[in-house]
């Protein structure tokens, strides 16, 4: 057990110990260190893509705070995305997942989701475990994490502890740091702006759907690939009349009530100096941009949330709501704790502890 131990403190000189280092908006999340550090590899492995030319980390990448800074996001050989690629910071503490938040269960949902959807990654996980028992370094870091050899589930479950590792860190807010435009700004978004009736917690989120009247983003529906992505999208959830939609109908997807629709789920603030463009779909480019749209009350739209109203900003108020938005970003996730140095893993700590165990 001891040299189990040695081993997992030397695997994970990384992501989950890195992490509870710096100032977090929550505790860190109770993960196996080994079984981060196999999480770590998969998720830059573009083997686990069908024609092996997409990675977890080609969208969600670590210097935008695991995203891509596109308004739509990239999608399998032949296709396009319709939506914007979702930030990863504090992923592990969310309560649904994908901007419709059609996924309410786990990460290993979500990881399955994203590899075997033939618009994401397209690969049948058979051929994926095949792949993964070929290479000797997957062999030696499946071992070391408890299991006995690659599979799946194995590798689903490896990537859900690497992604509890992705955690905010030293923001302003956090540390106490915040400007004196910031602390002015954090008083409008609690008081007169009303932002925290939505964005609460410490994530800034309450994970629940809402339409906000957000434009639409005509590239989906004149780009024929990302207008086919959606068409394959909304036919397999059973939407009616899928051929001739050209919105983006969110939240109807998972429950098909007409109240639902056009509805998104609230977008943690967390990190958005590195996460623009901003909304489900990418439309607004700035921060200024994002205010400006709610203090007109948002946009138009017959189910829009009757909370949204006009909310009178002068400039000096809207300068200060953005400090505060920046002081929720903290430090580029572009460390040691987040991405994968091919010398990561030591194949001399694996055959010591072999040796030791027999």
């Amino acid at each position: 057990m001891l040299s189990r131990c040695l081993l997992t403190g030397v695997l994970l000189l990384s992501s989950a110990a890195a992490a509870q280092e710096a100032v977090t908006p929550e505790e860190a999340l109770e993960v196996d260190a080994a079984r981060a550090e196999l999480g770590k590899r998969l998720f830059y492995d573009t083997r686990l893509s069908g024609d092996t030319t997409l990675s977890c980390a080609s969208c969600h990448q670590p210097d935008k705070a695991f995203t891509d800074g596109e308004a739509l996001s990239a999608a399998y050989t032949g296709g396009a995305h319709f939506r914007n690629t979702p930030t990863l910071a504090n992923v592990g503490y969310r309560d649904a997942w994908l901007h419709d938040g059609r996924l309410g269960t786990d990460l290993n949902d979500v990881a399955r989701e994203m590899i075997t959807e033939t618009y994401l990654m397209n690969m049948d996980m058979r051929i994926m475990q095949e792949r993964l028992k070929q290479d000797p370094v997957y062999v030696e870091m499946f071992a070391a994490a408890g299991m006995s050899e690659p599979s799946n589930g194995g590798a689903r479950n490896a990537l859900m502890g690497f992604m509890k590792t992705i955690q905010s860190r030293n923001a302003p807010y956090d540390t106490g740091e915040m400007s004196a435009a910031a602390q002015r700004g954090q008083a409008i978004f609690e008081g007169k702006a009303q932002c925290s009736a939505c964005h609460s917690g410490a994530r800034f989120t309450d994970d629940q759907p809402y339409n906000i009247g957000v434009p639409n983003n005509p590239d989906i529906w004149s780009d024929p690939e990302r207008h086919s992505v959606y068409v394959t999208y909304a036919k397999f959830f059973g939407v009616p009349g899928y051929m001739n939609l050209r919105e983006d109908i969110g939240a109807y997807i998972r429950t098909h009530r007409e109240e639902t629709r056009r509805s998104f789920l609230t977008l943690t603030l967390r990190e958005l100096t590195y996460t623009a463009p901003y909304m489900h779909n990418g439309v607004f480019g700035t921060l200024d941009e994002v205010v400006d749209f709610y203090d007109a009350g948002g946009g138009s739209d017959p189910l829009k949330d009757a909370r949204l109203k006009p909310l009178g900003l002068i400039p000096s108020e809207k300068a200060d709501l953005v400090a505060f938005l920046e002081s929720l970003s903290g430090e580029s996730f572009d460390t040691d704790a987040y991405v994968w140095r091919e010398d990561d893993f030591d194949y001399e700590v694996i055959e010591d502890w072999r040796n030791l165990q027999n």
